[in-house]
C-alpha cells in the first residue's frame, strides 16, 4: 500500500473506531441510568434528608441542616434497639433453619430416585408465590380463633385452649420467622443443590476407595468445596432478611408493643406514620452501613478465598 492510500485510510479507521466506541457506551446507558435513578439517587437523598429536620409540617419548605440531630434522636429511643434486636434475632434464626433444612433438602435431591424432579418443582411453589399472599396464609393458619394450627394443636393434645400466635408478645416474632423459614428454604435449597451438583464425581469415587464413609465425604469434600457457594448464599441471605418488609408488616405490622418491630417497620412507622422524615431517613442510613459493613466483609473472605 502506498503512503498516499495509507494516509486516506487512517482517518477512515479511527472514525470507525470511535463510532464503534460510542456503540458500546449507549449499550452500557441504559443501566447507568438505572443506577443513578433507582439507586444512586435514592441513596444519596435519603442520607441528605437524614441530615436535616423535615417533618410533616416543612415537607414542602426550606429544609434546614440538622446535623447528627436525627441520630442523637433515634439512638436515644429505646424502640430503636428493640427493633434491631428483633432484627437481629429474626435474621440469625431465619438463616440458620433457612440454611440447614434447605442444605439436607439439596442433599436428599442430589440422589437420583423416581420422582425427584416433581418434589423439587413442588418445593420450589414455596418460593415462587407472592409474599402478599404466604404472609396472608400464615395470618389465616395462626388465627387465635379459627386458625387450623390451633385446632390440630388441640387435635393432638398439645394445648388445651386456642392460642393467640399473632397478638402475644411471646410468639407474634416467632410466628413471622416460622412463615419466613418456610419461604426461605427452597431458595437455600436450590442453589445449594446446584452447587452439590458441579462438585466432581472422581473425588468421591476416590475417597470410596480409600474407605472413607459418608460423614467422611461431606466433612472433607463437600464442605470444603462448597464453602464459596455458602459464603455466597448467606450473605444474600443476611441482606434480604434483615431488610424484610412486608412479611412482617401483614402478619403483625410489629406489634403487639413492638414485640415483633423490626428495623424496617419501624422506619416505615417514623416516616410515614408519625411523619419524621428525617428520623426514618436515619434508621435507613442505620440500617444500610450494616448491611455495607456485611457486605466488605464478605468481599474480604471471598479475596481470601479466590487467593487461597
Amino acid at each position: 500500500m502506498s503512503d498516499q492510500s495509507y494516509s486516506a485510510a487512517a482517518p477512515r479507521t479511527s472514525k470507525r473506531l470511535r463510532s464503534t466506541a460510542w456503540t458500546r457506551y449507549l449499550f452500557v446507558l441504559p443501566v447507568i441510568l438505572f443506577l443513578l435513578v433507582f439507586i444512586i439517587f435514592p441513596i444519596v437523598y435519603n442520607l441528605i434528608l437524614s441530615f436535616q429536620n423535615v417533618t410533616v409540617y416543612n415537607f414542602k419548605g426550606h429544609h434546614a441542616f440538622a446535623g447528627l440531630a436525627s441520630y442523637i434522636k433515634t439512638f436515644k429511643d429505646p424502640v430503636f434497639y428493640t427493633a434491631l434486636g428483633n432484627s437481629v434475632l429474626f435474621t440469625v434464626l431465619s438463616l440458620v433453619f433457612q440454611f440447614s433444612i434447605g442444605f439436607a433438602l439439596a442433599l436428599f435431591f442430589n440422589r437420583s430416585f423416581p420422582g425427584r424432579g416433581l418434589m423439587r418443582s413442588l418445593m420450589l411453589l414455596a418460593w415462587m408465590l407472592p409474599v402478599v399472599i404466604t404472609a396472608s396464609v400464615f395470618q389465616w393458619m395462626l388465627n387465635g380463633d379459627y386458625g387450623v394450627v390451633n385446632y390440630i394443636l388441640q387435635s393432638l393434645g398439645f394445648i388445651h385452649e386456642p392460642h393467640s400466635w399473632l397478638s402475644e408478645n411471646s410468639t407474634a416474632l416467632l410466628s413471622t420467622i416460622v412463615a419466613n423459614i418456610w419461604v426461605g428454604i427452597p431458595f437455600n435449597m436450590i442453589i445449594l443443590l446446584s452447587g452439590l451438583q458441579g462438585l466432581p464425581e472422581q473425588l468421591y469415587e476416590a475417597a470410596k476407595l480409600d474407605g472413607a464413609g459418608k460423614m467422611l465425604q461431606f466433612r472433607h469434600i463437600t464442605l470444603p468445596l462448597m464453602r464459596p457457594t455458602i459464603l455466597i448464599l448467606l450473605m444474600l441471605g443476611i441482606i434480604n432478611t434483615f431488610k424484610v418488609f412486608d412479611m412482617i408488616f401483614i402478619m403483625t405490622a410489629g406489634g403487639p408493643v413492638n414485640s415483633s418491630n423490626v428495623l424496617p417497620i419501624y422506619a416505615y412507622q417514623l416516616s410515614f406514620t408519625k411523619f419524621q422524615f428525617s428520623q426514618g431517613a436515619s434508621v435507613s442510613m442505620i440500617m444500610f452501613a450494616i448491611l455495607t459493613v456485611l457486605a466488605v466483609i464478605y468481599l474480604r473472605m471471598s479475596s481470601k478465598e479466590e487467593a487461597a
